[in-house]
């Protein structure tokens, strides 16, 4: 079936394939890239006291019940964390019940067995809390960094995957390929008590959606633009594929921008300027047209971009969750450089009203 012969997303009947909304089984986490930040006066923030300020943000993420905690890997000057796996391991020791994942591990520029290595670690410390998101990232600083030719993107992920997805059985390996020595009967060590979560990260490429239905692991759609109905024909193309490929069904989860306050006109006074910030510095990068006032109204009116208060958040969410059937919900919650203490108040807005009024509203 091609991903033009799908049910509308305005359909009152999802697809078949799709498994009934049960608003028990839908989680929510946070996620971070760890943007570098600014006081509550516009004085920049150190790098090392940001990765301090994730820690404590991971701390309240838990205590507040938030299900899941994921923090991005970057190597550029505007974020600060580029090994998560680290901070990850610093709050395994000071959360209780979250998960700790990361929001994206950039694979491509990494080595499998190292970062299967890692996790298992960080799923000793955390008591089985571990859990790993993978992608091709869409910031490519690590290439040239770590030796990587960007004439290799491609290949690099689907090789790295392929190897990372035969590791995760812990057993016996042997694998062959291009871009490193092959193995012949390995085991990784320290071994896991359980098989560690792992999804793949997906900006929207067909090839991408059925690459990971293929490998049998759980797809994480990065939906930071636009509205997220447009991502309907990818969600039930994953389904489609999953069933073709003989996988019991997989969950779907989907990673938004947004910010919580305590009215609609605060979210957008305190978000507006870091978002525009961020936005243009990453599209002068990329060739796109500076950002304003009326790109960043139209996303958190009518886009990604879930702002707001906590009933107009909670009503976004809850669309979104409808109308791909999601099992996930994850909310980056830092999108700029905007202060800590509103990330904190967000955080905590979100874990003690919007989700349990996202709840309320998927049972009626």
């Amino acid at each position: 079936m091609s991903t033009t012969d799908r049910t509308s997303s305005s359909d009152s009947t999802a697809p078949a394939d799709r498994a009934p909304l049960d608003p028990a089984r839908i989680t929510f986490g946070l996620d971070t890239f760890g943007d570098v930040t600014v006081d509550l006066d516009g004085n920049p923030v150190t790098p090392a006291q940001v990765i301090r300020d994730i820690v404590a943000q991971g701390e309240l993420a838990d205590r507040v019940g938030i299900d899941h905690f994921s923090i991005g890997e970057h190597h550029r000057p505007d974020f600060a964390v580029s090994a998560p796996d680290i901070v990850l391991a610093g709050l395994a020791t000071r959360t209780e019940r979250i998960t700790l994942g990361t929001a994206v591990t950039v694979l491509s520029s990494d080595d499998p067995i190292r970062v299967f290595e890692r996790f298992s670690t960080l799923d000793a410390l955390s008591e089985g809390r571990a859990e790993i998101t993978v992608g091709r990232g869409s910031f490519t600083e690590s290439f040239p960094l770590f030796g990587y030719s960007m004439q290799d993107y491609e290949m690099l992920f689907e090789e790295k995957l392929e190897l990372f997805a035969a590791l995760l059985p812990q057993e016996p390996v042997t694998w062959s390929g291009t871009h490193r020595p092959g193995l012949k009967d390995q085991l990784v060590h320290p071994r896991m008590e359980r098989t560690l979560p792992t999804w793949v990260a997906v900006g929207g490429s067909p090839n991408s959606v059925i690459r990971t239905a293929r490998h049998g692991l759980p797809l994480m759609l990065a939906i930071i633009g636009g509205p997220a109905e447009r991502f309907t024909p990818f969600v039930d193309l994953f389904h489609d594929a999953v069933a073709q490929f003989g996988h019991d069904r997989l969950p779907v989860g989907v990673h938004s921008p947004g910010h919580v306050a305590e009215d609609d006109a605060t979210a957008r006074e305190q978000l507006a300027p870091h978002w525009i910030r961020n936005r243009t510095e990453i599209g002068r990068e990329r060739g796109w047209p500076p950002a304003g006032m009326a790109e960043f109204d139209q996303e958190m009116h009518h886009g990604a971009l879930v702002a707001g208060g906590v009933e107009t958040v909670a009503r976004k969410i809850a669309g979104t969750i409808r109308t791909l059937s999601i099992d996930r919900f994850d909310l980056k919650y830092a999108s700029g450089p905007m202060p800590h203490e509103q990330l904190m108040r967000s955080i905590e807005l979100y874990g003690t009203e919007v989700i349990p009024r996202v709840r309320e509203l998927l049972a009626s």
